[in-house]
């Protein structure tokens, strides 16, 4: 009997891998705020804002202190973290307005489609903003490779506090009771249970919190977290930075109890700097903080893109560390990629890196520097930037000025060093021109309009 058992053992083991390979990979999860600025956390020095739960996140995993969002705006930036690549390749330069026929194109692939493909369910719930309209003829997450969504094209509406914007699989979702970050979890809590699976990874989970971008509400639970608070707007703003640490503890909570923590990879961050420019009618309750940055949301300069970030991925990511390795949402796609193991897209440019090398102790391998793009800038005149390690070059549109900082020491980008670096800034330069064109020459070719739309001013 055993010669004939043996055979059969041999045969059976590649399908028998093969059926245990999903559960062997890790669930996947993006946590994504909206204008949460570099200094809006209490884990990254924020003396007044509450945030225990991400501050447990934090101390369960690694927290980067040079985290970078694709885009100092948030539809270029959400871009950037779908596909691993420039939004300017993408012909998403700016924000995108309602009406105008920028959305992300069919020919991009992304990262839900990527895993989708590899055998993980995916679902997303929040702000979406890759399209700029809503009625099925441009691409919603659905057509982005997602199985369940929940979606508003951009804001929520009227404010965070009980929304009635929201599309769920296609279907206005109506008036919804609570708080939009609170909303998007419950969401994600109920198709893990409706579909079980929390016993059927792995999966993706791509939640896109609202808060705290305009209009900020915070319900009267965490309004009450800041008593000594005179300012009402600042006290919204301090809330609902607090009310979406709740959310966050609500899927934390949820993780442990089934059991899922272990093999769960979590990438928390923020798709650009704060918002402080009080450019909206009524309350201002833009309040975010840049921390010791420059500039802040629709600058080239640091807190434009500068975001916290932090990776909890037990067993791998060293708990309660500190890293200044310098990261970017571009590179969660490799990173997803290599964590569902599976190949990137080998048929286009890929701007972004995998993670897991430093993970594991091991140097990144980028394609190029980190480069930034973003024609509107309001930090005049600067519109372009690279960074290479330490170092950070600033560039005007036309690429005829040129500012060099070492951000190991000036984090602040006080001290222009070029005349001190001559070689360091000709080698930078160069690559930077290079970039700017073939970058350029793809955006040219997405077939997204290239003019501003005339509206575009107001975020």
């Amino acid at each position: 009997m055993k010669r004939f058992l043996l055979p059969l053992l041999f045969a059976l083991l590649p399908a028998l891998a093969s059926a245990a390979a999903p559960s062997s990979r890790p669930n996947i999860i993006v946590l994504l705020c909206d204008d949460l600025g570099y200094g809006d956390l209490s884990c990254f020095a924020n003396p007044n804002i509450h945030t225990p739960n991400l501050d447990q996140l934090a101390r369960d995993g690694v927290r980067f202190t040079d985290c970078y969002s694709a885009s100092p705006v948030c539809s270029p930036s959400r871009a950037g973290l779908m596909t691993g690549r420039n939004p300017n390749r993408l012909g998403i330069r700016d924000w995108i307005p309602p009406q105008t026929g920028i959305f992300l194109r069919p020919a991009e692939i992304t990262v839900a489609q990527l895993l989708k493909k590899a055998g993980y369910h995916t679902f997303h719930a929040g702000k979406w903003h890759l399209n700029s309209r809503t009625d099925g003829s441009e691409r919603t997450p659905g057509d982005a490779g997602f199985d369940h969504w929940l979606y508003t094209q951009n804001n929520a509406a009227p404010s965070h506090l009980n929304p009635r914007n929201f599309i769920r699989n296609g279907q206005p979702a109506g008036e919804l009771q609570g708080p939009s970050s609170h909303l998007v979890v419950a969401e994600a809590l109920r198709w893990l249970d409706e579909t079980k699976q929390a016993k059927d990874a792995p999966f993706f989970l791509n939640l896109w919190f609202h808060e705290t971008h305009e209009p900020v509400a915070a319900a009267d639970e965490f309004l009450a977290q800041y008593p000594n608070e005179a300012n009402l707007d600042r006290r919204h703003y301090f809330g609902a930075a607090t009310q979406m640490d709740a959310a966050v503890g609500k899927l934390l909570k949820y993780l442990d109890e089934h059991g899922l923590r272990e093999n769960t990879f979590i990438f928390f961050t923020s798709d650009n700097g704060p918002e402080t420019l009080n450019r909206y009618k009524g309350a201002q309750r833009s309040h975010g903080s840049p921390g010791p940055l420059r500039g802040m949301k629709l600058h080239i300069t640091e807190a434009g893109y500068r975001v916290p970030g932090i990776v909890r991925w037990p067993g791998h990511a060293k708990a309660g560390t500190t890293s200044a390795e310098p990261i970017c949402n571009v590179d969660f796609l490799p990173t997803a990629c290599a964590l569902a193991g599976i190949e990137p897209p080998k048929d286009r440019a890929l701007d972004g890196a995998s993670l897991l090398p430093f993970l594991a102790g091991k140097p990144i391998r980028r394609p190029h520097p980190l480069y930034w793009q973003y024609d509107f800038a309001i930090s005049d005149p600067w519109a372009v930037s690279l960074r290479d390690g330490r170092w950070k070059l600033l560039a005007n549109s036309k690429l005829d000025q040129f500012e060099l900082y070492d951000l190991t020491a000036d984090i602040g980008e006080k001290q222009n060093v070029a005349s001190q670096h001559p070689d360091r800034l000709k080698a930078m330069t160069a690559t930077m021109r290079a970039l700017h064109a073939e970058i350029g020459a793809d955006g040219a070719k997405s077939g997204n309009p290239t003019a501003r739309q005339p509206n575009a001013k107001k975020k």
